[in-house]
């Protein structure tokens, strides 16, 4: 099953316009990044705001809305570019199975709760069941490199 939540109106027109234009001008909050990828149908190159984690060594990008547009077409070519300012950085990625993905959802929603925690739909200190409940609905991808 395709779990997807589509951004709401402010965070579609306002919040994400606004991410977008500071991390052009090279600021971040705690890590964000804008995130490029092309499209797998139209090769049109598609932005979106991310929160990279960092974790154990290695660095990913989590999908807390679900199976998006990002996640399709990151799925299909396995690249995309990650910007801050005037850094760019080509990455390769390769998807986390379902059942690693307990600890990197807990350590991201450490991290960015106050932000995607609603998608989640999970209690302020969930069990580890929760989580591996929720883990099919969130695709999580380890960044390999460049």
């Amino acid at each position: 099953m395709t779990v997807t939540q589509k951004p709401d109106f402010f965070t579609k027109r306002v919040f994400n316009p606004l991410l977008n234009l500071l991390m052009r001008a090279g600021l971040s909050f705690r890590g964000s990044q804008i995130l490029t990828v092309r499209g797998r149908k139209t090769g049109k190159r598609y932005r979106t705001p991310v929160n990279p984690l960092s974790w154990n060594g290695d660095r990913y990008l989590v999908a807390p809305r679900g199976t998006t547009g990002w996640v399709r077409n990151i799925r299909a070519s396995g690249e995309g570019e990650l910007r801050l300012g005037r850094r760019n950085e080509r990455i390769h990625v390769e998807e986390v199975p379902d059942g690693a993905k307990v600890a990197l959802l807990r350590e991201y929603l450490r991290h960015w709760r106050w932000e995607t925690g609603k998608f989640f739909g999970l209690p302020a200190d969930p069990a580890d069941e929760d989580i591996a409940g929720v883990a099919p609905n969130h695709p999580v991808f380890r960044i390999t490199g460049g």
